[in-house]
């Protein structure tokens, strides 16, 4: 098992700034933005808190977590609530207590396939339906688990990103009922990653799982996307109010009390404040929002602008551009075969840290990789907030320069 390759970029770009090299960094997937100070006076104020707490959570964060998705019309109560040390050990533990193997949408984020492999498993990759993300295709799915339960397979469950991470959209209602159909014919638990939720770009109703499956789908969050908070290390899980439900729960409590004991009281207690959505709260995610959105559209225009096929993003803070069409061009002039190929030219001769398509399980041949727009927010908190702060933040005059010099490397790429 290598280094994830998110966290492999972020070692990267910090090895080129010590070397005093220029970089563009557009690889790992943090949302940029300072803490918020109500937040950290919150955790501030909890620091003495060092006893080990209860497995599942505090009362207090797991009846917020609760009215958190209720809110979002989740109904749910603080019994069905389970919380960890962020969702990526909520989410392996997951994998672990369902057992079998995992259905994957094509592409996915790195981690839910190099966690299937360390439980000893390969996932079975489904792709996406045809300018979507996060959400394999019903069809395609149901042909892929009746042939890998033919050959001696136990596919058991299915994930999925709403929106989506590496691609940056959002699954339709009609994908993912189709999905939801699909997965009470096969017999397969959902789980719903739904970490970009408070990240969508536009008003509408949210294609949940819960909403068309909901005695199967165990949603999880965090607060490492909506309020930057990656380095805290606190997520939750939702359980089904199911036989099902109960069953996956209890044994995720088990496999939860060998590995972390319990999340940190500390950060619980900060994020009880937090999935409270208080309005100051509610106001930094809305002006997150507002940034991630016009910063990701316009850097998808820039990649649309040089002849990449990109779709426009839909939420979180990520573009996936595909090169496809200026194949020729690159394998011509750099000798870029696959997306490794690109990447690595990307990075040596132009400064830009981004990701292969093919770790999050593309093609490598189909020419992708994925963008996290946040590495132009600034390079110092000052900026960060001026940019979360502005209502125009194309504005910002290092926002425009970072999106010029993309522009123009971009150029020299395909020139």
């Amino acid at each position: 098992m290598t280094v994830s390759a998110t966290l492999a970029a972020n070692e990267a770009i910090a090895a080129r700034r010590a070397a005093g090299l220029e970089v563009l960094a557009l690889g790992f997937g943090e949302a940029g933005i300072p803490v918020h100070p109500l937040l950290s006076q919150r955790l501030a104020k909890a620091a003495g808190k060092i006893a080990y707490g209860p497995v599942a959570g505090t009362d207090e964060a797991r009846e917020a977590a609760a009215g958190y998705w209720t809110r979002r019309d989740n109904p749910t109560e603080a019994s069905q609530v389970l919380l960890g040390p962020g969702s990526k050990p909520l989410l392996f533990a997951l994998q672990h207590a369902v057992g079998g193997d995992v259905v994957l949408p094509q592409p996915a984020w790195v981690s839910y396939a190099a966690q299937s492999q360390l439980l000893g498993r390969e996932p079975i990759r489904v792709p996406v339906p045809h300018g979507e993300g996060g959400v394999p295709d019903a069809a395609l799915m149901r042909d892929a688990v009746r042939e890998a339960r033919a050959a001696g397979r136990d596919p058991r469950l299915v994930v999925v990103t709403l929106p989506d991470n590496p691609t940056g959209r959002l699954a339709s209602e009609a994908s993912v009922k189709e999905l939801c159909e699909a997965a009470r014919e096969l017999d397969l638990v959902i789980v719903a990653d739904e970490i970009y939720r408070d990240l969508v770009f536009k008003d509408g109703p949210f294609p949940s799982p819960s909403r068309w499956a909901p005695e199967r789908t165990v949603t999880t969050t965090a607060l490492s996307k909506n309020y930057a908070l990656g380095g805290w290390r606190i997520g939750a899980a939702r359980f089904p109010d199911s036989e099902l439900g109960q069953r996956l729960q209890e044994t995720v409590r088990g496999i939860a009390s060998e590995l972390w004991s319990s999340a940190p009281l500390p950060m619980q207690h900060a994020a009880a404040y937090a999935w409270s959505d208080p309005a100051e709260l509610v106001d930094r995610v809305a002006m997150a929002r507002r940034l991630h959105g016009a910063v990701a559209n316009a850097v998808a225009e820039v990649f649309a602008s040089v002849g990449c096929d990109v779709r426009v993003p839909q939420g979180g803070f990520y573009v996936w551009p595909e090169f496809g069409p200026l194949r020729a061009a690159l394998a011509e002039r750099w000798g870029v075969r696959t997306s490794a190929d690109l990447v690595r030219v990307l990075l040596y001769e132009f400064g830009i840290v981004v990701i292969a398509g093919d770790a999050f399980g593309d093609d490598p041949a189909a020419l992708t990789i994925r963008v996290a727009v946040t590495g132009i927010y600034g390079d110092n908190d000052s900026e960060r907030i001026a940019a979360l702060l502005s209502d125009d933040p194309l504005e910002m005059p290092w926002i425009a320069e970072n999106l010029d010099g993309l522009r123009d490397k971009l150029k020299a790429l395909v020139a």
